[in-house]
């Protein structure tokens, strides 16, 4: 009891510590937001004062960025990459040459990106050999459908990671249905607990996870915490790895958010991860904080998904987080890896589960990749959920090339969104996926978080990849593909409950909206690959 008090003693004062530094609209203005906020606003000021000196004062450099725009364009039709990027630079470099140009320049020539992504490179490649693929495992997926195997090739092959067997998978249809599974396999740690989530607030559901890993530090368990640094902006002061450091828990903050103009703060670690013993992982669209969990509610029920792991295939989601962990550190020697690689309690064999990540600084797109492969093999159904729907052209030619031919596309969206924005923009694409043939719904308790794709009873993706420009090409993702798993009929069975909650989108649900909200939506398709 004693052990208990101190500990909910430690929560309770960095709770206070926490809201000192909230203070409402004064806190946000004049605290760190406020002074990262107003100094790029300063940099943008200064960046847009230069490029109007230079339009109007020197006629010759105006005539050479005229030529340097021309050259840029030239130069970007026949680069490598999406069309739908391409026509948004080009646009404002023809256009508006001072701006264009230079801000192209500025924005796609930028050291730290090229830095971070050297890294992620690097220790990918170096901890390739960690992870020991059983080429049997390969040789009977390869028997069970060769198709199936040249998709997980390639997935391993560039996430490097590898398909599993002898995995159990369960399947968690919602936030508050995984809590007390959570909170449970974290008492029962030994060794390690390794988290890794893109939002985590204060409330019942952190402070209840906090206990148990405080408790567990003081019993010598080794805990490591990483979290994205937009948290740093809006959810923890700045100060909140060191106070958990001296509580025995190890904590690092991805790209924290710093007063400077800088395209890599654009690129966040949006992964859910937690491994703990390398016994059990889980991984989904659910994070540390209330709303996920129906403790609080924002947008009405919040509908979200998780799969948990046991068996061989933790191992790959050990290695991607000590991956990003070493990325970050920056001091963690590839020899460390093995020791958290113990063999996990054989489980039966229950199918393949091939956990993956994407890095959105290379140029393979293995998350939307992996998305197209389902939709373009599918044999019966292709059943979707994402809270946002942002399309480029290659993914719209997959969703309704599948309806085409006969497959069953269904995707479910939220009634009530959570930014009105990605709504009005996500309304763009009904009609043509409409007349595609593709089946939309919208789900009338609230907000879909889940991320997930479901087809033909043996196929299933739970993950943290929306379906929009900012999961497919600039976020850090993760996610566990699943290949003739018991628990991909629990996620069709949910689906088919879900689908009673929803109402089925016609061509009238954005032919009758008002005619500034369609506008707004399409100049925020146009600027979609950019947002």
């Amino acid at each position: 009891m004693g052990n208990e008090r101190d500990t909910k003693k430690i929560i309770d004062q960095l709770k206070e510590g926490f809201q000192k530094g909230r203070k409402g609209i004064l806190g946000i203005i004049f605290g760190r937001s406020g002074k990262v906020f107003l100094a790029v606003l300063i940099q943008i000021g200064l960046l847009l004062l230069g490029f109007q000196f230079l339009h109007d004062k020197i006629f010759a450099a105006y005539g050479a960025t005229m030529g340097l725009g021309f050259v840029l364009a030239i130069y970007i039709v026949c680069s490598e990459g999406n069309p739908d990027f391409k026509l948004v630079w080009i646009i404002p470099i023809l256009v508006v040459p001072v701006f264009g140009a230079l801000f192209y320049l500025f924005i796609n020539f930028q050291w730290e990106t090229r830095s971070l992504n050297q890294r992620v490179l690097e220790e990918n490649a170096s901890t390739s050999s960690v992870l020991q693929r059983d080429p049997v495992v390969f040789e009977e997926l390869e028997k069970e459908s060769p198709q199936m195997a040249n998709l997980v090739s390639y997935i391993c092959r560039i996430s490097q990671t590898a398909v599993h067997q002898h995995t159990s998978t369960r399947y968690f249809p919602c936030g508050e249905d995984l809590l007390d599974t959570l909170l449970e396999k974290l008492r029962g740690a030994k060794k390690f607990i390794f988290l890794e989530y893109f939002i985590v607030s204060p409330g019942y559901v952190w402070d209840s996870i906090l206990e148990i890993l405080i408790d567990k530090a003081k019993e010598g368990v080794e805990i490591r915490f990483l979290y994205d640094g937009m948290c740093d902006i809006f959810e923890f002061p700045k100060n909140y790895p060191k106070e958990l450091e001296k509580l025995g828990i190890q904590c690092k903050v991805f790209l924290p958010i710093r007063p400077a103009l800088s395209t890599v703060q654009n690129n966040r670690d949006h992964r859910k991860i937690l491994v703990i013993d390398g016994e059990t992982a889980f991984t989904g669209g659910i994070n540390l904080a209330d709303e996920y969990m129906n403790r609080k509610e924002r947008f009405g029920y919040w509908k979200d998904a998780a799969i948990m792991l046991e068996g061989d295939a933790v191992r790959s989601f050990t290695v991607l987080f000590l991956r990003m962990w070493a990325v970050v550190n920056q001091n963690d020697d590839a020899r460390q890896y093995r020791k958290y690689l113990t063999t996990a309690h054989k489980r039966e064999n229950d199918g393949f589960v091939i956990p993956y990540s994407d890095n959105p600084l290379d140029t393979e797109r293995v998350a939307e990749l992996t998305y197209m492969d389902i939709l373009n093999t599918a044999k019966r159904y292709v059943h979707i959920m994402t809270p946002y729907l942002v399309l480029d052209h290659e993914m719209i030619v997959a969703l309704t090339y599948a309806a085409k031919r006969g497959i069953d596309v269904k995707i479910i969206m939220p009634h009530i969104p959570d930014k009105t924005y990605a709504f009005l923009l996500a309304r763009t694409y009904y009609n043509e996926l409409l007349d595609a043939g593709v089946k939309i719904y919208e789900f009338l308790p609230g907000f879909v978080h889940s991320k997930i794709y479901v087809s033909d009873d043996e196929k299933a993706v739970v993950g943290s990849i929306n379906m929009d420009y900012r999961s497919l090409y600039l976020s850090f993702e993760c996610a566990a593909l699943m290949y003739q798993c018991s628990s991909i009929m629990d996620i069709e069975a949910d689906y088919q409950e879900t689908l009673k909650k929803c109402a089925a989108v016609t061509k009238d649900t954005y032919n009758n909206e008002k005619a500034i909200e369609k506008f707004a939506g399409k100049i925020l398709r146009f600027l979609a690959p950019l947002m």
